[in-house]
């Protein structure tokens, strides 16, 4: 790098910074083997000229190096920004004679590839800077970020610079992480392919087939081990691929399979729940339900539910097992009453009702008040009548509604003398789940009291629980080898919930047990699928498939 001039101005003191050649090499690196001729700022902008040097230079059509000039041109080139400060490069060039009589090419412009690229008008550190913004940032988000990086580009440029990256190449996985991520949810999905050893994405496929998967497995042979979750198009695809690769079924979604199955069992035995309530309801209190029925308009019982679902759901289920019995397939029953095999599967395997309605709301909307009822009832049975003081108690409490809404909820009770504290309610299937679904050392002393008055009076849910801490034991202890004999155990047992969750582990069974033997999970692969979410978001849809693959191969 020589210098050949500085020319100041008032509102800048970088040139009077240049002087001094080294600092110069530390400002500008690369720029090193040019000579600069001037250095000015002109408002927000600072403006460098150089010039190439004056040695010989290689055509690029023969190699033969020259020094002939045959004219000089400028190249304007942008620059990252000095001290907030946009930076325009002026590059003289030359065009040069090629003293090669068998080269095609008479002359030939001098390049400076360490500065940009060939017809470029960026250099190649800005280059960079636009593209790992384009990638982290997308479109509009990025080119905001620019005006603030005093390198203002279009949010069109920025998707074309990520467009224009090339794919990496990285090598053959050992472990391989698949999955499944929505394009359009419902409608087109995609596959994800992870490096589980460096954590990288490696591959993304255009739909979620056993085929696509094959064809790319067979063209990238050396996968030892692929972890994916329980579906069978993976399953498939893995085992057409790479018929030597160790499938590793995900932990966590073998366990959300064991929960749903105990879902299924606690709901069939939803009579045994009230055990949980210890506390004994005073006996001179009227009870609250009756005086609820007849003051207050409230939600039907769930056993005596009306509304259209639950009508729906009982002549469904009715009209599925009568046709079971009369010996109709599951595809014949489906095209009769019109309802997918899924579901009509869904209606078979039910023994009762309950079961299709335990994950149902009640029909009714829960009220913003509900859970400060039992303690109007306690103050208005202390004495206290006056809405605006009751109101502003549980307003204290967390309460979010109006006073009107507690002015006309305490209205009817003006009518009777005595409003009893309402008795507590049972406790929700899902939460019993959760309570035989967690570790016993960390459960809450109350919530263990209550899922042990619950196990007293059932012993069906206490065998089920038992079940269920034997496979958090093996899971936990990765001890695969003793899945077989748990699921003899739970076959030999009148358990129908987890039979149908056995049977589901034997379709699987190799992949099962590998998953509860080795360290190896999905866990990696969720994590990029979640990335993806973030960037479709940031994308708003609208960009096409080839550009959110640039973004998930080539994100840091």
């Amino acid at each position: 790098m020589t210098r050949s001039g500085c020319e100041g101005a008032v509102d800048s003191s970088l040139c009077r910074g240049c002087s001094d050649l080294g600092a110069m090499r530390v400002l500008f690196p690369h720029l090193d083997g040019l000579r600069i001729e001037v250095i000015r700022a002109a408002g927000s902008t600072v403006r460098i000229e150089a010039a190439t040097g004056d040695g010989p230079a290689e055509c690029p059509g023969c190699g033969a190096r020259s020094a002939r000039v045959h004219s000089r041109y400028r190249r304007r080139l942008s620059d990252t920004s000095i001290t907030g400060r946009e930076v325009v490069i002026g590059l003289q060039v030359r065009r040069l004679f090629c003293g090669n009589s068998d080269c095609g090419k008479t002359t030939f412009a001098e390049q400076v590839p360490q500065l940009a690229a060939r017809h470029a008008r960026r250099t190649l550190i800005l280059q960079r800077v636009l593209c790992a913004v384009g990638l982290a940032l997308g479109g509009r988000a990025g080119a905001r970020l620019t005006r603030q990086l005093a390198a203002t580009v279009s949010r069109m440029t920025l998707l074309r610079q990520i467009r224009a990256l090339p794919d990496p190449q990285p090598p053959v996985p050992r472990v391989l992480g698949v999955d499944d991520f929505a394009l359009r949810r419902g409608h087109h999905y995609g596959t994800i392919l992870i490096d589980m050893q460096t954590r990288r994405p490696i591959e993304v496929l255009d739909d979620r087939t056993a085929d696509t998967l094959t064809a790319w497995l067979r063209a990238h042979s050396g996968v030892e081990i692929v972890c994916r979750d329980r579906a069978g198009a993976y399953a498939e695809g893995a085992a057409a691929g790479a018929p030597n690769a160790v499938q590793v079924a995900d932990r966590w979604h073998i366990w959300h399979n064991l929960g749903e199955a105990v879902e299924r069992t606690v709901a069939r035995h939803r009579a045994s729940l009230p055990a949980a309530i210890t506390a004994p309801e005073p006996q001179d209190r009227p009870d609250i339900a009756a005086i609820a029925a007849e003051i207050l308009p409230g939600p039907v019982p769930r056993g005596e539910r009306q509304d259209r679902t639950a009508v729906r759901t009982r002549q469904r289920w009715a009209q599925v097992h009568t046709l079971l019995d009369q010996g109709t397939s599951i595809l014949a029953i489906s095209r009769e009453l019109g309802l997918s095999r899924g579901t009509t599967r869904r209606f078979a395997r039910a023994e009762s009702v309950d079961e299709l309605l335990v994950n149902n709301r009640l029909g009714f909307r829960v009220s913003i008040l509900e859970a400060y009822k039992p303690e109007l009832h306690r103050r208005w049975n202390e004495g206290c009548t006056n809405a605006t003081q009751l109101f502003e108690e549980i307003k204290a409490r967390g309460y979010q509604g109006s006073e009107k809404l507690v002015r006309n909820y305490l209205q009817p009770f003006r009518a009777v003398t005595h409003v009893p504290v309402a008795p507590p309610k049972p406790p929700s299937v899902r939460k019993v789940v959760a309570w035989i679904m967690a570790n016993p050392d960390t459960l809450a002393a109350e919530h263990r009291t209550s899922l042990d008055a619950i196990l007293a009076v059932s012993p069906e849910l206490a065998a089920l629980t038992g079940y269920v801490r034997a496979f958090a034991d093996i899971m936990g202890q990765r001890r695969g080898g003793d899945l077989e004999r748990w699921m003899a155990a739970v076959d030999a047992d009148d358990q129908p919930g987890l039979h149908s969750f056995v049977r589901g582990l034997r379709r699987d069974q190799d992949a099962v047990t590998a998953g509860l033997t080795m360290s190896w999970s999905s866990g990696t692969v969720e994590g990029h699928v979640n990335r993806i979410k973030m960037l479709k978001r940031q994308m708003f849809g609208r960009a096409k498939t080839d550009l959110l693959r640039k973004r998930i191969l080539l994100s840091e």
